[in-house]
């Protein structure tokens, strides 16, 4: 075996990689403000399923055990099923994951969860049906709801709603949706906006004082006790369940930093905030080996830095729309 496939895949502080975040697509059908500005045109050189296939093969190689699928909208490509499947006869893959907007979910959770797909984060804002369609103008509310309804019935070994709090849109709605979502036994987790498109974060202080001001006590929960994975995001347990809390802005995480990014045309980035990316796709359709591939891949970690960036005047950052990072 090359060299550059065997030993651990590391980046540039030493900190293990385990966890691709895959994209595939860049499109999206809410184009959400703070996700996706209309500016945003998209790219046309999509990687096909075997070639997404091929990637996360090679980074099985190198020691990853997790992939999510994201996007853009991952349910808006038509083979997305048929991917779920190649990916899911990969031997050692221990889990796949995807993040959704869950509008067309209520057609595609049963031939997704057949096809091997595991987990899901399902993006919902709001439960205010004015606040959802300002915040996505192109979105329907009540296709989001119908399609979390279908992925509960599904069975997923893990379902959690992914809310991004924005100030004066809907930030008054915390506690609500906390109730939402553990009526039906799944966990919210509350993101702090990040500076790719339009609208203010609350910072998660904030979110956690409108919790405990509405009656909801906050208590530590180790990822061990939540049987939870390792993440960006901490767990709380309250009376009626967990709650989480992403928070790039205020309570920097890089530290236990432990994915790989790839966009939807084959870009690797190693950071989500950095501007570092090698160019698997075109690598790919130039006939590299997964050798060459690997030591592509393993240069760029090298080069990765010690925390995100996402200050406009660093040189060192990116503020690339997120459907254009891949999530």
């Amino acid at each position: 075996m090359s060299a550059a496939l065997e030993g651990p895949l590391l980046d540039a502080q030493g900190r293990l990689m385990t966890y691709l975040r895959l994209s595939v697509t860049d499109r999206c059908n809410f184009r959400c403000t703070y996700c996706s500005p209309a500016s945003w045109g998209g790219t046309r050189d999509l990687l096909t399923a075997p070639e997404l296939v091929r990637v996360a093969s090679l980074f099985m190689q190198l020691g990853i055990r997790r992939v999510r699928l994201t996007g853009g909208e991952p349910l808006l490509r038509p083979d997305l099923v048929t991917l779920v499947q190649g990916l899911s006869a990969l031997p050692g893959l221990q889990r796949i994951a995807l993040t959704t907007n869950a509008s067309r979910l209520a057609a595609l959770a049963a031939p997704l969860r057949q096809a091997g797909l595991a987990e899901l984060n399902i993006s919902l804002d709001t439960l205010n049906d004015a606040t959802f369609r300002r915040i996505s103008p192109q979105g329907s509310l009540a296709s989001v709801l119908e399609g979390i309804d279908a992925a509960l019935a599904q069975g997923f070994s893990s379902v959690k709603l992914n809310v991004v709090v924005v100030a004066g849109v809907n930030d008054g709605e915390v506690p609500a949706l906390v109730a939402y979502a553990h009526a039906r036994g799944v966990t919210p987790r509350f993101i702090e906006l990040m500076p790719f498109g339009a609208g203010r974060p609350v910072p998660t202080r904030a979110v956690m004082g409108q919790l405990a001001a509405a009656g909801i006590c906050l208590e530590p929960a180790s990822d061990a006790a939540a049987g939870l994975p390792a993440g960006p995001a901490r767990y709380f347990r309250a009376p009626s369940g967990l709650v989480g809390f992403i928070s790039p802005n205020t309570e920097n995480f890089c530290g236990g930093c432990n994915r790989v990014r790839v966009a939807s045309n084959g870009d690797l980035r190693s950071c989500l905030g950095g501007r570092a990316q090698v160019p698997l796709g075109p690598l790919m359709r130039a006939g590299a080996t997964d050798e060459v591939l690997a030591g592509a891949v393993r240069r760029a970690l090298g080069d990765k830095p010690e925390g995100h960036r996402f200050e406009a005047g660093d040189p060192r950052s990116t503020l690339l729309p997120m459907m254009g990072i891949g999530g």
